[in-house]
């Protein structure tokens, strides 16, 4: 019996080594990679509408004087990405500002010329150029104006006068810079000017006969924009 039991153990030792040699190899598997959050893409397409606020400044030949004036106002409009860093688009925008200049124009003899532009309104197409949630644009088209009374007096007394003409339609060109600060918001930053032409007084007090003044607006805005749709960063599926 010991002698069969001394055997079986022999072959048992002799044949394991063989036993494992000819078994598969165990197959090599990675090591799941480490997580990274999907990077974020964002897409300036889609419809928008906001509000701004800001001022209205002239300089000293001007209808409305030099005087700052406070505007606020609303937008909305259109922008469509592509190609992939360039952004167009069309706008509407309506401002409100504070009314006329405090003293207008006064002449050497005292006479005072005023203005009075309260409202003013663009419809304009813009380009611009994208990376990652900023854009930078510049952006031009039509204007309009309302309530541009002119007034002329003397020692505080109304005088009679006539022009050749007091445009309520014009031109604007502008720029700004814009940031999608959140899903669906983005706050901006513009200046933009209007030209509505010359206004030449052809009678009244003689020293204002024959004076030219332009009828121009320059802006400065800051705004915040609600984007419907597309608009918003997205996380990327790569």
């Amino acid at each position: 019996m010991k002698k069969c039991l001394l055997g079986a153990v022999a072959l048992a030792a002799f044949a394991g080594p063989a036993f494992a040699a000819d078994m598969p190899a165990r197959p090599y598997t990675k090591a799941p990679p480490a997580y990274t959050a999907p990077a974020l893409v964002y897409n300036w397409t889609g419809f928008y509408i906001g509000g701004h606020i800001g001022g209205g400044f002239t300089d000293g030949n001007n209808l409305l004087g030099s005087d700052a004036r406070f505007l606020g106002g609303v937008q909305g409009g259109f922008d469509y990405q592509f190609a992939p860093n360039w952004v167009a688009g069309v706008e509407a925008q309506y401002s409100w500002l504070t009314g006329a200049s405090n003293n207008g124009f006064v002449f050497p003899a005292g006479t005072v010329v005023t203005g009075n532009t309260d409202q003013l309104g663009s419809v304009t197409g813009r380009i611009g150029y994208t990376w990652g949630p900023a854009v930078l644009y510049a952006k031009g088209g039509y204007a309009w104006r309302e309530n541009s009374n002119i007034g002329v007096a003397f020692a505080g007394v109304p005088q009679p006068f006539t022009t050749d003409g007091n445009r309520k339609n014009g031109y604007t060109v502008g720029a700004g810079l814009e940031y999608m600060f959140a899903p669906n918001w983005s706050a901006k930053a513009e200046y933009q000017y209007y030209n509505f032409g010359h206004t030449t007084f052809t009678s009244g007090p003689a020293e204002i006969v024959g004076s030219r003044f332009r009828d121009d607006e320059h802006t400065v805005k800051v705004g915040v924009n609600y984007r419907f749709g597309w608009g918003g960063p997205v996380a990327s599926k790569y």
